[in-house]
């Protein structure tokens, strides 16, 4: 299983440098709208460095990271829940992601066209979030058409419908973002399945260029706009990011160093992303291989089983368990038993952030 993000922003805010940084897929980055034809789709390993700590202590002879699919959507443009641009097209798309990264152009580049003419992040967000309420309440209508027909036919459960669609309906028309409100259980049965885009959680990708820091205008713009959506903001330099991505994995430390930061981009907005989707990581590890596994906070031990093998979680005894930190205390596995941190768990386990676990099952 792995973390699947739709990136939308309007055209020429740096989608797909953005793209090309995170995933190191090659698409093509052009000075003119909806150079993105064809959405992009590219795989990303989740850089772990607990991960690499195992390959090493278990000598394990391969590695396997969790992974981030992230799709490049082409440059949404108001109309596009009529049909302008590649509306329909892409909105489509963006219904299939777990969440949306919105990139927001919060440079300034004479020789970058702005399809609105100047920079404007707060507006070009509110154009894009636009027109994916009322795509939204397009969705809506069709399903209240359906619904009335069931309730003149005296169907008891469509009268229940109808009224979850009109509230849906009426927060949509004040611009809510349906996502931070809170639903009940029977209305949120009804909301998954209308697959509305505007559920969908956010985390801003805003796009500065090298040196812009929290402070700036611009970006300051977007964190407060998030910060009434309840959404999360990560700051990222995409022409450096596209320029660490090309380089040796041995050799991107040092970069980083040089231009003063910790850590690359792709490692600060998968931690975002995976706190704003509750996600947490499990590691399983031997000599054959050491995997990182994402998973939803609260998961229980035969369901986490199942994300490695069906069979796993069917025939489950019981899960062997300690955590990273203790395995890195003690040096080594052996240890961990020697000091009394190595657990026997059951059905009722919830798996933790940063357990090592070998599950046994009967096949």
């Amino acid at each position: 299983m792995g973390l699947c993000c739709g990136m939308i922003g309007l055209p020429n805010v740096g989608k797909t440098t953005v793209f090309n940084a995170l995933v190191g897929a090659g698409a093509v980055v052009a000075n003119y709208p909806f150079s993105t034809v064809e959405t992009n789709v590219g795989i990303a390993p989740v850089p772990d460095p607990r991960l690499d700590k195992l390959v090493e202590i278990f000598q394990s002879r391969k590695k396997t990271p969790s992974t981030l699919e992230v799709r490049d959507i082409a440059g949404l443009v108001q109309g596009a829940s009529q049909g302008q641009g590649l509306g329909n097209q892409f909105l489509a798309q963006i219904r299939e992601v777990d969440a949306l990264m919105h990139v927001v152009r919060c440079f300034e580049d004479p020789g970058v066209v702005h399809v609105a003419g100047e920079v404007n992040p707060q507006r070009d967000i509110e154009t894009i979030e636009t027109e994916l309420i009322l795509a939204d309440l397009e969705t809506l209508d069709r399903r209240r058409q359906r619904i009335e027909k069931r309730v003149k036919s005296g169907e008891g459960q469509a009268s229940k419908e109808l009224a979850v669609v009109q509230k849906l309906t009426d927060f949509l028309n004040k611009g809510e973002w349906l996502g931070n409100l809170a639903f009940s259980p029977d209305e949120r049965v009804i909301l998954n399945e209308l697959q509305l885009l505007s559920t969908k959680p956010v985390l801003f990708v805003a796009n500065v260029k090298e040196g812009t820091t929290v402070d700036h205008p611009y970006v300051r713009a977007v964190q407060e706009l998030a910060d009434k959506r309840g959404a999360k903001v990560v700051l990222i330099c995409g022409q450096i990011e596209a320029e660490i991505s090309t380089l040796p994995e041995q050799d991107r430390a040092a970069f980083l160093k040089d231009l003063g930061l910790a850590q690359s981009g792709l490692v600060r907005l998968t931690a975002v992303a995976y706190e704003l989707l509750n996600l947490i990581t499990f590691f399983t590890a031997g000599e054959v291989e050491a995997r990182a596994w994402p998973i939803r906070k609260g998961t229980k031990a035969p369901e986490a089983a199942g994300k490695i093998h069906s069979d796993m979680e069917r025939g489950f005894i019981r899960a062997e368990v300690y955590h990273y930190d203790d395995l890195i205390a003690c040096g080594s596995e052996a240890k961990v038993r020697e000091k009394g941190l190595f657990r026997l768990e059951g059905r009722d386990y919830v798996i933790k952030e940063g357990d090592v676990v070998y599950f046994r099952f009967n096949v």
